[in-house]
């Protein structure tokens, strides 16, 4: 099942539902995507069905309550940065504010001068610990604040720093997550391309991770880290500028696009 959290044009308040091909089929019964998550339900949706041309996609969970991002967590990744592959899991977190919808504009702060992409696959969690789904993210950075302070919550914390989506795909459809392509583009041009069997730790060892010390809740969001290829790494280094575009697309989970402002 894909979960989405969506507005219909005109409409004040968002509505969620089942995308099914090219169309997103409402709840009937009014549930939210982390209704959903939280209960494990799985029962089709049974309202009013809308092309999915015709809604604006917002985020899953538009506000979840805990963003965890993992630092380093391609082999090929922490290669490019001349840095040593981590003994363990590198934890830092975005704020709940951080999320943003797939397909918005992500605005750079204006302090910020070096802003990079980072496409990453999303982990989402249900009741009880469990993994609930998966979706596509961009962990947007801003590498000149990410240099220069220690901690990095300005850094990869800022309002809507995270876009992600475009829906929520139930882990019962992805049969093995380290096992898909994830490529990311900048104006078209191919900047990322690998897969997720490069990740050094994978999702149930990042878990039972964070689980050591956090109770995780459903509708958190798991940022598994980054492949090869981001703009910092290039020569010379290559940041996002206003009116850029970058779209990142995961095997099996969708595609996300959204304009630098």
């Amino acid at each position: 099942m894909k979960l989405a959290t969506f507005l219909l044009p005109g409409a004040g308040a968002p509505l969620a539902g089942e995308v099914r091909g090219d169309a997103v089929v409402a709840f009937a019964d009014g549930s939210t995507v982390l209704d959903r998550l939280a209960s494990g339900d799985r029962a089709p949706a049974t309202g009013a069905e809308h092309r999915l041309s015709y809604v604006e996609l917002l985020a899953p969970v538009p506000r979840p309550r805990a963003i965890f991002g993992v630092g380093l967590n391609y082999a090929q990744h922490a290669r490019e940065t001349g840095m040593e592959l981590p003994e363990q899991p590198i934890i830092f977190m975005k704020l709940p504010s951080s999320a943003a919808a797939p397909g918005g504009d992500v605005h750079c702060p204006a302090v910020v001068q070096r802003l990079d992409y980072e496409g990453e696959l999303a982990v989402v969690m249900g009741a009880a610990g469990a993994v609930a789904g998966y979706a596509v993210a961009d962990d947007v950075t801003a590498r000149d604040l990410q240099k220069r302070e220690p901690q990095w919550t300005r850094a990869k914390g800022f309002d809507g720093s995270c876009p992600y989506g475009p829906w929520i795909t139930t882990a019962d459809e992805v049969e093995d997550p380290h096992a898909l392509s994830l490529r990311t583009w900048v104006n078209g041009e191919l900047r990322q391309d690998s897969s997720t069997s490069d990740l050094i730790f994978g999702v149930p060892a990042i878990v039972a991770f964070l689980s050591e010390t956090c109770t995780l809740e459903p509708g958190d969001v798991i940022l598994t880290g980054t492949p090869s290829g981001v703009g910092q790494a290039m020569d010379p280094p290559q940041f996002l500028q206003s009116g850029d575009r970058v779209r990142i697309e995961i095997e099996a989970l969708g595609a996300i696009e959204h304009r630098v402002a």
